[in-house]
């Protein structure tokens, strides 16, 4: 009785530190989302910072010129008004700059940094 009640408790153990990254692993994996509201000539973020790993930006243009998003050397399609795009990046932690790639647009002001903690 005794051997089959180790038997169970190391089964047991075996289990959670298998399981128990996997289970960690999906919970980071889910990542942060963020809007990013888009117009002449500003973005205006839903979150000033956000935890490194996976971040979904969704873009919206609420301009009347077309814009894009970049971030973390990747980037939207030139988004047109009234639609919006989505954006999955991975980050790491520390600042990360964000800009319209329009010619002229970031230097009109549609560009900024994110915290990345």
């Amino acid at each position: 009785m005794l051997r089959v009640s180790l038997l169970i408790a190391s089964l047991v153990a075996v289990v959670g530190v298998v399981a128990g990254p996997s289970v960690a692993a999906r919970s980071h994996a889910a990542g942060a989302a963020v809007t990013v509201t888009a117009t002449e000539f500003h973005f205006k973020l839903s979150k000033t910072s956000v935890p490194h790993g996976s971040v979904t930006f969704t873009v919206k243009n609420a301009g009347k010129l077309p814009h894009d998003f970049k971030i973390g050397a990747k980037k939207t399609a030139l988004v047109k008004p009234g639609k919006s795009a989505k954006l999955t990046v991975t980050l790491k932690a520390g600042k990360q700059a964000y800009s319209c790639t329009v010619p002229g647009h970031a230097a009109a002001g549609m560009k900024g940094s994110l915290k990345v903690s």
